[in-house]
């Protein structure tokens, strides 16, 4: 057999409600400190960025005056009148132009940096301050807006509250009567028994007398009768009517916990969302997007400008030419390179003979100095290609020094996780100070004996 139903009190039932209408109270006044808190991260975030700028423009500004500084230092020394005509006769020569261009490079990377910061100052702070002022400006009117939607939510609650009270009050109406009514349906039943009973209880004794004395008695329990069946009637009217009562106002109270309930959904599920999306973020991601598109196009554009000054100086590096530059020298200054003229057979007091004379004796004597002569030429012939490959094997070894490809330093820009820039071992780097100190000495002994074995083969 199962137990019967427990069912709550009303003091129950009340206290959940409350309790349920707390925590979503609660809920709703952390969602206004939650937004009120996301409101200063962005208000703090959209200082920072412009704190950053500003001081990221100081740092362009004077990194570009030290720029301008370094390339006119420089270029000061060539306007000066001894340097003009060293420029003008060696403009042409590869070493010469590399170095020009370096100094424009230079020249342009002020210019560069100048406009970064330009940028940074008059575009893109603007833009962090019209963020941070359209950002408050919306804020605020969302929160109005959230606490009008609060607002709407808590009446909803209290409607619902008022409803129950009432689908409560009529339901306990209407127990109350049904148990009146039962209460008067079981002395209808007590009181017909009663009656029912004594008169089969009763048999006639006197012809007259007994026979008005039960009619008597009759009479009293028929009234009495007839008294509980109107009372009855009474119960069953106002049963009826406070069981009509709770039924419509169990009606309102379903109708209105489902429109509660569908409020409650629409607030937590739409308008919720709606109010961050459409309210607090209003145009807040896109403009800061805007912002910092700005600033990787600034520095996308510098990087741009900075790799054709750098291509054009890498095109001068590759027609660094000592072949070139030699004939352009030669060219340039052919009065002092062009060979002198042939020295002219001057005769001396009329002697008009300019040919050899091979009569005797003097004929045996030139006979044998042109054997020594050609013997001569053969030891030096011989001994010239000796020196000549010697010359080349210690000059190729020369260009192998000077030549090494060690100029790649791309291992020092490879950074970790950590932003850490990776550094390579110091003495598997070109300027570790061993290996410098031994590839100088290894150069100049190479240096010298090519020299030396130049100087003893001319």
């Amino acid at each position: 057999m199962t137990s019967p139903a427990k069912f709550k009190k009303d003091k129950e039932i009340i206290a959940e409600y409350d309790t349920q209408v707390k925590e979503i109270r609660t809920q709703l006044t952390e969602q206004m400190k939650c937004l009120d808190q996301q409101c200063e991260l962005r208000v703090q975030l959209l200082q920072d960025l412009q704190d950053f700028f500003r001081k990221k423009a100081e740092i362009e500004m004077d990194y570009s005056r030290n720029l301008e500084k370094l390339a006119e230092r420089f270029l000061a020394k060539t306007r000066s009148t001894k340097d003009q005509q060293f420029k003008k006769d060696q403009n042409v020569l590869s070493p010469v132009n590399c170095w020009n261009l370096l100094l424009n490079q230079v020249k342009r990377e002020s210019r560069d940096h100048t406009t970064l910061s330009d940028i940074y100052l008059n575009n893109i702070i603007p833009r962090f301050v019209q963020v941070s002022e359209d950002s408050g400006r919306l804020f605020k009117k969302s929160k109005e807006v959230g606490q009008q939607l609060q607002d709407d939510l808590m009446k909803v609650l209290n409607e619902l509250y008022s409803v129950m009270k009432t689908y409560h009050m009529y339901n306990a109406d209407s127990i109350s009567a049904q148990s009146k009514l039962k209460e008067a349906e079981k002395q209808e039943e007590k009181q017909i028994g009663k009656s029912v009973k004594q008169e089969d209880r009763q048999t006639p004794r006197s012809p007259d007398s007994s026979s008005n004395v039960r009619i008597e008695e009759k009479h009293v329990r028929r009234s009495s009768v007839k008294k509980i069946e109107k009372m009855k009637e009474k119960r069953q009217a106002k049963y009826t009517e406070n069981k009509l009562k709770a039924i419509k106002a169990r009606n309102e109270y379903l109708l209105a916990l489902e429109a509660t309930n569908a409020s409650v959904f629409k607030y937590y599920i739409h308008d919720l969302s709606d109010l961050i999306d459409q309210c607090c973020d209003l145009g807040y991601h896109a403009s800061l997007n805007r912002a910092l598109r700005t600033f990787l196009s600034a520095e996308l554009n510098l990087e741009q400008s900075k790799h054709e000054g750098l291509d054009a100086i890498e095109n001068a590096v590759e027609n660094l030419d000592a072949t070139s530059d030699k004939q352009r020298l030669m060219e340039m200054y052919n009065n002092v390179f062009c060979p002198p003229m042939k020295f002219e057979f001057q005769p001396h007091m009329g002697d008009m003979a300019s040919q050899l004379c091979a009569q005797q004796p003097v004929q045996s004597e030139l006979v044998q100095r042109c054997q020594q002569l050609q013997s001569r030429l053969s030891t030096l012939k011989i001994e010239n290609e000796e020196v000549k490959k010697t010359m080349e094997a210690t000059l190729q070894t020369i260009q192998d020094i000077v030549t090494v490809e060690d100029f790649d330093v791309s291992d020092c820009f490879q950074y970790s996780n950590s932003m850490e820039s990776v550094k390579s071992t110091v003495s598997e780097t070109f300027m570790s100070k061993p290996s410098i100190a031994k590839r100088r000495a290894n150069q100049q002994e190479t240096e010298q004996f090519y020299f030396t074995v130049r100087g003893n083969g001319s």
